[in-house]
């Protein structure tokens, strides 16, 4: 757990390093709530609860009266220095909103949709890696490489032979269709939450922490 999930309300005894997997879907979900509030226009800080938390707590300012500005690039050099993301991650993100939500009434169905999107993925990640998981977490090239790999099944392959997992690949191509991430969006998003997941605890590690 680090400072972020501290902040955002986690409750766990056991804490990791600073930068974990917690923080970085917090972060990005916090960069999500920042651009569709500048692109539609929203003041009403109760509406993004999770930019209302980090706005206040890192007391970023609002830039030109508008919200969503200065947390965008407040989020922006938080991730670059945490985890090395690249402009064209945000930027994507930025046409994905831009795309779908042009009315208040997008917003949400539009992030029920990111949310299905990121838990199938996850899904189809930890089922379909398997045992390449266990590659030590600084084989990074070796990681990214059959994480690329196994994005690109989901989006290619048709001889899956477990119902559930083919059930998940169409929800994928589905969810996706409309939110339209590229293969290395979606790539090096999974990417970073496979090597964050590495450096969290193991249950056991916990049991004995407490």
């Amino acid at each position: 757990m680090g400072f972020l999930s501290k902040i955002f309300g986690k409750n766990d005894t056991v804490q990791s390093k600073t930068g974990g997997m917690e923080d970085y879907m917090t972060l990005v979900r916090v960069y999500f709530q920042a651009v569709l509030a500048t692109r539609l226009g929203i003041n009403n800080l109760a509406m993004l609860p999770d930019l209302r938390t980090y706005k206040q707590t890192f007391r970023v300012p609002t830039l030109n009266n508008k919200l969503g500005l200065g947390e965008k690039a407040s989020v922006r050099k938080t991730m670059k220095n945490i985890y090395n993301v690249d402009d064209n991650f945000f930027d994507e993100i930025d046409a994905s909103i831009k795309k779908n939500c042009k009315k208040m009434q997008d917003v949400q169905p539009y992030l029920y949709q990111f949310q299905g999107f990121t838990q199938d993925l996850m899904m189809l990640v930890g089922n379909l890696m398997k045992f390449k998981l266990r590659v030590p977490g600084f084989f990074k090239k070796a990681i990214y490489t059959m994480t690329e790999k196994t994005v690109n099944d989901i989006y290619d392959k048709n001889s899956f032979n477990d119902p559930g997992v083919i059930k998940a690949v169409m929800s994928v191509r589905q969810y996706n269709q409309r939110l339209g991430f590229s293969r290395k969006w979606t790539t090096d998003f999974i990417y970073q939450i496979v090597t964050l997941a590495k450096k969290e605890p193991k249950p056991s590690e916990e049991a004995g922490a407490k």
